[in-house]
């Protein structure tokens, strides 16, 4: 079924197809649309859920948490400051291995108060114990959603899951989108069976106090299901793929890297500026690819390092930045690619933050740039302007 509808809207409708039990939420800009579409959906008995208005993101997640625990399949969606609310919380619910999936619209952390895109919020919880899925378009962004249930409820996984997403411009655009049929999803997604949950007839304990002797074996069985998460989420995108004739068979997505001598990475709707201004340096002449992480975490080192091996050099442009150091990704990358006997080498851009354009141009003059030896490997901000002005 395809309909042009908002970003938002197409998240909704797929969160309804799922069914998730309970749904939590505190509303906040650029999310807001999301679960108000699924409140009316409830209203109009189109879904059955217990939807609970809460009083705060902090409050929302911690609901969720209960409600897993009970075996019961959730979802909530948030932004900004609300995702850096619930910061406390995303630790319990990883480290309780509870299958809930989180929505975030990403929107610029605070101070100063800013509304507009990047993704400053879900990069600063990537140490959380969540899987992160980061989507291009509004298609994107609805399929990953339906694919994160059957990722982090299977038993080998069970942990959550965000689906991240840039606010308002995938949140409030407005795109043709092929929406889910009820059918579809069912036979895609199975009703969720949990397999370990709390009740009466099988009591257990979620989370206990754990001494120095037991804490560390608890982070090692998580890691090791990070890593099982890797071969989950392929096998994921493999079924969908085969079941709905679109997306990706790996946690990364190449463009003309067959013969690139440099390679552009990023993530999020960044993707599609990154991806023009490689066909306009294509038309001059210079061999440049992209490669599009979807998946962040688990981090995809083995996909990374392959799709490095033949170029000479790679760029990052990321939406965050690690303050005292440089952008969160453009490390990640760097530490897959150390050991490599021809190393390439590395630079790194911290663009558009805070929601300021970042324009084919601007993409494209930095890379020539690099390419030309004007910038030494490293990391930069690549558009910034005005600053002894702005801080007289």
């Amino acid at each position: 079924m395809k309909k042009v509808v908002e970003g938002s809207v197409a998240i909704a409708h797929a969160v309804k197809t799922i069914r998730p039990d309970v749904i939590a939420a505190y509303p906040i800009t650029p999310q807001t649309h999301i679960v108000e579409r699924l409140s009316e959906y409830i209203a109009d008995g189109e879904l059955k859920s217990e939807y609970v208005r809460a009083d705060s993101e902090f409050s929302a997640i911690s609901i969720l948490v209960g409600a897993s625990a009970t075996g019961a399949r959730t979802f909530t969606s948030t932004s900004s400051q609300g995702l850096a609310l619930m910061h406390e919380v995303l630790f319990n619910a990883s480290g309780m291995r509870l299958p809930i999936v989180m929505v975030v619209a990403n929107r610029a952390l605070s101070a100063p108060l800013n509304i507009w895109n990047d993704q400053q919020d879900s990069i600063s919880q990537r140490d959380s114990g969540w899987i992160q899925l980061y989507a291009e378009d509004i298609q994107e962004a609805h399929d990953l959603t339906l694919q994160a249930y059957k990722i982090s409820e299977d038993i080998e996984v069970r942990l959550p899951s965000m689906v991240c997403m840039d606010g308002f411009i995938l949140t409030h655009a407005y795109e043709p989108v092929d929406l889910f049929e009820d059918e579809e999803v069912q036979k895609f997604l199975p009703p969720y069976d949990p397999k370990v949950y709390l009740t009466t007839e099988d009591p257990l304990t979620f989370g206990a106090l754990a001494t120095p002797e037991y804490y560390t074996e608890f982070r090692y069985v998580m890691q090791q299901a990070m890593e099982r998460a890797k071969k989950k989420i392929r096998k994921v995108f493999t079924e969908f793929k085969e079941m709905f004739n679109r997306g990706e068979e790996s946690l990364i997505s190449l463009y003309k890297m067959e013969d690139a001598d440099i390679a552009i990475i990023t993530l999020g709707s960044l993707t599609s500026t990154v991806r023009e201004a490689v066909d306009r340096l294509r038309d001059k002449g210079i061999k440049a690819g992209v490669v599009k992480i979807i998946s962040y975490r688990p981090f995809p080192e083995e996909e990374i390092r392959k799709s490095l091996d033949k170029v000479n050099s790679f760029i990052v442009f990321e939406k965050d930045i690690s303050l005292g150091h440089e952008g969160a990704v453009f490390t990640d990358v760097k530490s897959v690619v150390y050991h490599m006997k021809d190393r390439p080498s590395a630079f790194g851009f911290a663009v558009g933050l805070g929601g300021r354009d970042v324009r084919e141009s601007t993409i494209e003059k930095l890379i020539v740039e690099c390419i030309e030896g004007r910038k030494k490997e490293g990391f930069y901000f690549g558009d910034v302007k005005r600053v002894k002005e702005i801080l007289k």
